[in-house]
């Protein structure tokens, strides 16, 4: 009897109070799933930082570090939001659903909504997208060397609708991502010293080619060096010159040091040769491709 008592009493209490508990509940479940969320990011961004100061080489310096993890917050966040955002829309279609309405229209209505605010503001919406491929791809982050077209200089930070570019002036840019057409990055990977050197058109060539290898050879920087430098020959001739071409590959964040060392050995080896350079304003330059 009591068991029956019981059942009946529910059953009442659930078709009164059903749509309320199934709220609850949901609002509680959402509750409990955003918090489990929030706390697995924040064990990545730890877990991320803690192994940071692991790494070893390149990726040990501090603007590495920066750079890292200013990427995984910003992941960290985006992965946040979306899944407040998402819980937020769930709960929303419950409690709808339980008191009657349809969330179908409302939903359509703020599309609508949506819609025309996104129109208005698609620049920002083009900002943010390109912020987030900009992050997830990695294409340039903290301490690089980039060429964005509207700027060039080295990476200061790297939001997700503003990326901001100090100058060899020393002028902050502001470029929004969403205007970036293409990115250079002179950082990743491996850079490459490229000097021409430019003699008078009677210097003998096997000469010069010899000088050119005693210098590269002499660099004190080894660790800097990636494989060995090499000769290219004549990279272009005249009446009154002819240009050699001597390269090197470098890690990016040594390539200037290495250039500026390398060009001081480079008129050394040719004034102990004995060997003149071309007259006039270009006689000598350096061009660096990474």
């Amino acid at each position: 009897m009591v068991n029956a008592d019981f059942t009946n009493w529910f059953a009442t209490f659930y078709a009164n109070w059903g749509p309320v508990l199934r709220i609850v509940l949901a609002i509680f479940a959402a509750l409990v799933l955003r918090a489990v969320l929030q706390f697995s990011i924040r064990r990545l961004v730890k877990g991320v930082a803690l192994s940071v100061k692991k790494i070893e080489g390149h990726e040990h310096s501090p603007v590495a570090q920066a750079r890292l993890m200013q990427r995984t917050r910003t992941i960290a966040s985006v992965l946040g939001n979306l899944a407040t955002w998402g819980l937020m829309l769930t709960v929303i279609s419950v409690v709808l659903s339980e008191a009657g309405v349809s969330p179908g229209a409302i939903f359509a209505g703020a599309g609508i909504l949506g819609a025309g605010l996104g129109f208005g503001a698609q620049s920002l919406v083009r900002d943010l997208i390109s912020g987030l491929f900009i992050v997830f791809e990695d294409q340039y982050g903290v301490g690089d060397s980039v060429d964005l077209g509207q700027a060039i200089g080295v990476v200061e930070s790297v939001g997700l609708r503003v990326t901001q570019v100090r100058d060899l002036e020393g002028t902050l840019w502001f470029v929004r991502n969403g205007e970036i057409g293409r990115v250079g990055n002179q950082s990743q990977g491996w850079a490459r010293v490229v000097i021409d050197v430019a003699l008078e058109y009677n210097t003998n060539i096997e000469k010069a080619q010899d000088a050119l290898t005693r210098a590269a050879k002499a660099l004190t920087n080894k660790k800097a060096l990636i494989g060995t430098a090499e000769v290219w020959g004549i990279n272009a001739l005249s009446g009154e010159q002819v240009v050699v071409r001597l390269v090197q590959k470098t890690k990016p964040e040594d390539k200037d040091d290495l250039a500026r060392e390398l060009r001081k050995l480079v008129k050394a080896e040719l004034d102990k040769s004995k060997i003149k350079l071309a007259t006039g304003q270009n006689s000598i330059f350096v061009n660096i491709k990474g």
